[in-house]
């Protein structure tokens, strides 16, 4: 999960503070602060035996309490993608084995790292169909809210949906962009969309509105107020629209956005998105609660949650 400079990553829908993106996120400790892995590509062994049995049973509450929350919630290939995967309540899920279904079915593997790590070399692990996951899990007083994205958000949240072809080809597609966009110096434009999409991102199958963001499938909080919350905003995907839309880092996002399938996803890895770069350079950014006339409203929020924590 992405965050700008010195504020927490909100992962389950508890925050002190109140704010919204506004210049390009950072992937790495402290943008490059802290001292890197010996390791060029940032990776490390995950470890996995020397996990704890306190922090296996960290994931068994996390995992069983949101397993028991997400159906009827998450999208049928999030649910798929939990099924096929070696994933289970009792212990934290070996890297490895993940790797070896994930290989077979699209390609993809996962490999551990310390927490957040450098934008380039976030992109280059995409952009090679390497996801890029702590291999810490939070402390049994951080059930709700942790400063970066450990283990339970990175594979609960990320792993079942990689296993998804379109999104597997999506996310590598944003990889590449990733490189060209921190070239361009247009980063901040091109993270809304992944913001907005692989980690918050809702999807209109036929009996509702579904899951299908990390963000949101990994927290217990969000994974409800996303979907049945009176406040936020409900709007169609619309790219140029997503990529103006400032983000909350710190709460709830005040706005989701919805894809038709998951075709659509794959859909934006073929466009050229210099044109678009340009395009919106000159406009404002676009306020995330904001509703444009243009916009396709599924739900209009009330906006009652976030006026109530700014005050009066």
């Amino acid at each position: 999960m992405q965050a700008p400079d010195n504020l927490p990553v909100r992962t389950t829908g508890t925050a002190d503070t109140a704010g919204t993106s506004v210049k390009p996120p950072k992937h790495g400790l402290a943008a490059g602060d802290a001292t890197p892995p010996a390791r060029a590509d940032w990776t490390i062994d995950q470890g996995w035996a020397q996990y704890t049995a306190a922090e296996h049973a960290v994931w068994k509450r996390l995992f069983e309490r949101q397993s028991r929350l997400l159906p009827g919630r998450a999208c049928e290939e999030f649910v798929q993608g939990m099924r096929e995967l070696p994933i289970g309540p009792e212990q934290i899920p070996d890297f490895r084995r993940l790797s070896e279904v994930l290989l077979k079915r699209t390609g993809w593997q996962v490999v551990a790292v310390p927490g957040l790590v450098p934008d380039e070399v976030f992109f280059e692990h995409l952009a090679n169909r390497r996801f890029p996951a702590g291999q810490f899990i939070r402390q049994p007083q951080q059930l709700d809210y942790l400063e970066e994205p450990d283990v339970f958000h990175d594979v609960f949240g990320h792993v079942p949906m990689l296993l998804n072809p379109h999104l597997a080809d999506f996310i590598q597609a944003y990889g590449l962009g990733g490189l060209r966009a921190r070239q361009l110096g247009v980063l901040d434009k091109l993270a809304r969309v992944y913001w907005y999409t692989v980690e918050f991102g809702l999807l209109k199958q036929a009996d509702g509105l579904r899951i299908y963001g990390a963000g949101i499938a990994s927290s217990y909080t969000e994974s409800v107020f996303a979907l049945d919350d009176a406040s936020p905003n409900r709007i169609g995907f619309a790219l140029e629209r997503v990529m103006r839309t400032a983000y909350r880092i710190d709460d709830f996002q005040e706005t989701y956005f919805v894809i038709d399938s998951l075709q659509q996803l794959l859909e934006l890895s073929s466009i050229d998105f210099g044109p678009l770069y340009q395009r919106i350079q000159g406009q404002s950014d676009l306020a995330p609660g904001a509703v444009l006339a243009s916009d396709a409203v599924i739900t209009r929020g009330t906006g009652c949650y976030h006026a109530a924590r700014r005050g009066p």
